[in-house]
């Protein structure tokens, strides 16, 4: 406050006549104590009182806050030695004081390990005063997923010293190996296997169903809450975090009680929506605003010049990185990241069983930047140091906990279908149904998770376009993208169309399709249609197997589990895949995609413990991933219990977001 006073001509800790040096620093000793014990006991009442602001503007409203908190602070100096003539002053002087609180806390907590771990053990001591005691004795599990970062991506990253956390536990405490996704390698997919035990019927990241009408999308919290509610239906288990377990920054709230930024339950409003209370819980300390929203800034800033010096190197393949996006990166890589990383935190202090959070920065990144590269080397690093943040609150909780990491997919390059063939998907396949296409190529908007964490931050509905999410009636195919993989319904055929239907309706659009230099191959009811008039049935061994033997083994099982969805869509696409390479060409505007077959979006990684049994032979499938966690689960002593037996056929009403179950089945 004194360096602040001397530097701003119109704030002042000193009457007009002028004061001794020793007055001028009473005085600001007696405003930062009155500024510091506003902060303690009017910030966290003001923020809870703004619980349901739309999280951003809660981080705008952040400075003027603590602006009024310190003109407040300022007005209570006896004799009015202190003032900010200007209300722009008092936000700028408060931003000051906590940005410097803040650093000043965090280099103690670095730099001197006796006074970290005195605060952490203090934390711990509130966290239990105030919950109680965690029961038994037994070790809990923190499940850290890192969105998108594939197998070899960790093992490079941890080599190459960008991630000098995970290369110390490969070395002395952890064992990794790949698991296999499913055909959608996307986190829809994945994790509401891994959560839920059940990604059955999810074919893709966005699906048309011909019995409502209506396109699902994993990102959009209605379709998040109905897809959690038929997994549940389906293994009448509540899912992976049932008793005493906590979900941060997940699509899906695998059964967990505790919540924090999860999607199948942003659709509520009002208190019902706890999902929002972690942004309570982070923003109640003025320093984690101030310094969070610092950071957002300076992200969004470091976004728009990495994109400007990649249009300026002329560097290929780049897509349009402008409008919003600097500042959906900014949300994902900072604001979602220091909540989650700050309720992880919380949980463990707590002694909660088992925690699962989603660390989403690498993911959204990598669709922008490409998977390799300084941008994405980059986040790995920050990520890094926020796995060994947690580690070391680890060492002080109330129980032993054991860190599994994991990812729900990984990433393959690729110059987009539209970049490379000047055409869109969906261009393509009205010029095949002979239908008009229009002149001006268009752009397939990235679906990627970030951008509806930020929508559902900020009271938005996280729908697409009207015309997308319920398709009119008509003759028109309806033709959807998950990264390099595309789905094609056409309303007007019942059920799911035969390849024989299909034909008789559009006789050129099946041989346009396979035939693309941008295309591997076709499902089409049962058979897999490749270029130049390829096709192997799904029900002859060895036939889809041969012909789909480029993608890597196991792509025919995953195929041919695809095939049997009821929602699967009349036509699935796989974009071209060169294993030389490892590019795929996304129907998205993402030169870093997955979704489909080939490459290293199919293989995650799954990293664990060596107290824990190793998984043999690797997961195949999300579901299987699920099983190897509930092991764990139960080696630890940990806490899944079956759900009492429901009737067979339990009430939509009961799974409807913000019914009386709130998308889960409820325990006992």
């Amino acid at each position: 406050m004194l360096v602040l006073a001397g530097i701003l001509p119109d704030f002042r800790l000193q009457s007009a006549d002028g004061d001794s040096v020793t007055r001028i620093g009473l005085t600001a000793a007696w405003g930062a104590g009155v500024f510091g014990l506003l902060s303690a006991l009017v910030w966290p009442v003001l923020v809870r009182a703004l619980l349901l602001v739309p999280a951003l503007v809660l981080g705008l409203l952040v400075f003027f806050l603590n602006g009024s908190l310190l003109l407040m602070a300022l007005s209570l100096i006896p004799a009015g030695r202190g003032a900010a003539v200007a209300p722009e002053t008092a936000v700028v002087v408060a931003a000051a004081m906590s940005a410097v609180a803040s650093a000043t806390s965090t280099a103690l907590a670095v730099r001197d390990d006796e006074a970290y771990r005195r605060r952490l053990y203090r934390l711990a001591d509130r966290r239990r005063r105030r919950f109680g005691a965690p029961p038994g004795g037994s070790p809990g599990l923190v499940f850290l997923q890192l969105d998108g970062v594939g197998y070899e991506a960790l093992r490079r990253a941890a080599a190459e010293g960008l991630m000098p956390t995970v290369a110390g536990w490969l070395e002395r405490s952890h064992r990794v190996m790949p698991w296999h996704t499913d055909w959608s390698s996307q986190t829809g997919a994945s994790q509401l296997g891994i959560l839920h035990g059940s990604n059955f019927d999810v074919p893709a990241f966005r699906w048309y169903e011909k019995d409502t009408g209506e396109v699902m999308v994993c990102n959009r919290p209605t379709s998040a809450a109905e897809l959690q509610r038929r997994a549940v239906e389906r293994t009448r288990d509540g899912g992976l975090l049932t008793l005493d377990g906590a979900s941060r920054g997940n699509l899906f709230s695998g059964g967990a009680d505790q919540l924090a930024l999860v999607l199948s339950v942003a659709a509520r409003r009002g208190r019902a929506n706890r999902s929002r209370a972690g942004y309570f819980a982070y923003f109640s300390d003025p320093a984690n605003a101030v310094r969070t929203a610092l950071s957002f800034v300076a992200e969004v800033a470091r976004e728009i010049g990495q994109s400007l010096r990649s249009r300026l190197r002329g560097d290929r393949p780049r897509v349009a990185r402008g409008g919003l996006y600097p500042l959906i990166r900014a949300f994902a890589t900072v604001v979602e990241r220091d909540v989650v990383v700050a309720a992880v935190i919380g949980d463990v202090l707590a002694g909660r069983a088992a925690v699962y959070a989603d660390l989403v920065a690498y993911d959204e990144v990598a669709h922008h930047s490409g998977p390799r590269g300084r941008d994405t080397d980059r986040v790995l690093a920050r990520l890094d140091r926020s796995l060994a943040l947690i580690a070391r609150v680890a060492e002080h909780a109330p129980r032993e906990y054991r860190v599994v990491l994991l990812s729900d997919h990984g990433q393959s390059p690729g110059e987009t279908f539209l970049g490379r063939y000047g055409l869109s998907l969906k261009d393509l396949v009205r010029a095949g149904c002979g239908l008009p296409v229009s002149r001006r190529a268009g752009r397939t908007r990235s679906g990627a998770e970030a951008r509806a964490a930020v929508l559902a931050a900020l009271h938005r509905p996280v729908e697409e376009a009207a015309e997308e999410a319920r398709p009119g009636p008509g003759p028109d195919p309806v033709v959807l993208a998950s990264g390099n993989l595309g789905l094609i319904s056409f309303p007007a055929l019942p059920g799911r169309a035969s390849r024989a239907l299909i034909e008789r309706a559009h006789p050129a659009l099946l041989p346009t399709l396979a035939n693309h230099p941008g295309v591997g191959f076709l499902l089409v009811d049962g058979e897999v249609l490749g270029p130049g008039g390829a096709v192997a049935r799904l029900d002859v061994p060895g036939e889809a197997e041969a012909l789909l033997a480029p993608f890597g083994p196991g792509a025919a099982r995953a195929v041919r589990r695809t095939d049997s969805f009821p929602h699967v869509a009349d036509i699935m696409v796989n974009s071209a895949y060169d294993p030389e390479t490892g590019a795929v060409h996304a129907f998205e505007e993402q030169i870093g995609s997955h979704g489909g077959l080939g490459g290293e979006q199919a293989h995650p990684f799954l990293m664990w413990p060596t107290v824990l049994s190793q998984p043999d032979p690797e997961p195949v499938g999300a579901e299987a991933v699920h099983a190897v966690l509930r092991r764990w689960l139960r080696e630890a002593d940990g806490p899944q219990v079956p759900l009492t037996p429901r009737p067979s056929r339990a009430s939509r009403e009961d799974y409807r977001p913000g019914g009386p179950s709130g998308g889960i089945l409820p325990s006992g």
